[in-house]
This record gives C-alpha cells, sequence and structure tokens, in this order.
C-alpha cells in the first residue's frame, strides 16, 4: 500500500477528489497517511471527516523543518493540492521525486511568485492567451520550475472572467491530479 502526505492551504476541494479516488478504486493500492495544512482551513474539515490524521503548522521560518518531522518515514509520495507555502531548498531536496504539485495554468507560463488562485487567471486573461488549463509537476526549489508530468488544457472565451476560467480549469484539475499521481506511484491501471 503507497503511502501519500498530502498538504493543502484551502477549502481542499483536490484533497476530497484524491479521497474519492481512493475510496472508489480508481486510485488503487494507495492511502493517505496524513493531511498537513499551513492554516486553518476547511481542508483540516474533510481530513477529519475522511478519519485521516491531520495536523496544522504554523506558518514561518521553522515550517519546513517542522513539516518534515510529520513526515511518516514510509511516505512514498507528498502531492500539493492547493498549497500556498513555500517548502525550504533542504525540504525539496531531501524529496526529490516525491514531491508534486498541482498548478492552475499551462506551465511554464504563469507560474513562480505570486502566481497562485485567482492571481493566475487573470494575467491569462490580460495576456491574451487562447488557452489555459493544468498542470501536475514534480516540485524543486524553484516555485513551479519542476519537471511536467501531465496537463490538461481548456479553451479561453472571449466573454471570459478570471471566475469562470477558473471553474473550467479546476474540472481539468480533477481529471489530471488522479491520473498523475497513478502514474508517479507506478500503480498499474
Amino acid at each position: 500500500m503507497k503511502k501519500i502526505v498530502v498538504l493543502i492551504s484551502g477549502s481542499g476541494t483536490n484533497l476530497q477528489r484524491i479521497i474519492d479516488c481512493i475510496q472508489s478504486g480508481e486510485i488503487t493500492d494507495a492511502q493517505i497517511s496524513l493531511v498537513v495544512a499551513d492554516r486553518e482551513c476547511y481542508g483540516l474539515q474533510r481530513a477529519k471527516d475522511a478519519g485521516i490524521p491531520n495536523r496544522m503548522i504554523k506558518r514561518g521560518s521553522s515550517f519546513s523543518e517542522n513539516l518534515e518531522k510529520l513526515i511518516p518515514e514510509n511516505t512514498d509520495l507528498i502531492v500539493l493540492a492547493g498549497f500556498l507555502s513555500i517548502l525550504s531548498d533542504r525540504f525539496c531536496e531531501k524529496f526529490q521525486g516525491k514531491i508534486i504539485n498541482i498548478h492552475p495554468a499551462l506551465l511554464p507560463k504563469f507560474g513562480g511568485f505570486g502566481m497562485w488562485g485567482m492571481n493566475v487567471h487573470q494575467a491569462v486573461l490580460e495576456a491574451g492567451e487562447k488557452e489555459s488549463g493544468a498542470s501536475v509537476h514534480y516540485v524543486t526549489s524553484g516555485i513551479d520550475e519542476g519537471e511536467i508530468i501531465l496537463q490538461g488544457k481548456v479553451h479561453v472565451d472571449e466573454n471570459d472572467t478570471a471566475e469562470t476560467l477558473a471553474a473550467r480549469v479546476h474540472q481539468v484539475e480533477y481529471e489530471i491530479f488522479p491520473k498523475a499521481i497513478i502514474k508517479v506511484l507506478g500503480i498499474p491501471l
């Protein structure tokens, strides 16, 4: 059984998608062993409701160090699902190849510092892009710079707002996130 640790900062909709995929058997031979949040958020309640151990660690200079102490030794994958804190270089290097993130844009475009949530979708619209989407990538010490594992695309409509684009991109996230987890863990389809 593969062990997954999920890091969150918000409502936990992608966490819920992963929970649902494990429960339905879409993701087989895996379980979420721990959910860690960097702030109080509804995602912690989702973890509690699913009976998953969960913790909240205060943000700050020792966040990555405190997080590292919580990660079980038998962890196969660390999944950032709407996680907004920046992990230390040391943490990223220690777990290299075992940390993935989902980003609401087609990387390498619209990634990096400040590119999260509605900021990303607004930037896509302001740039006049014809398509957007979501990317699952390996986490490195460079923000949104790791190797891309999987992407999914959506068309950008001329009448889109950041909110309408975000809603369609979120649906793509739901499609590709479980597939990327399966791929990285090497779970047979």
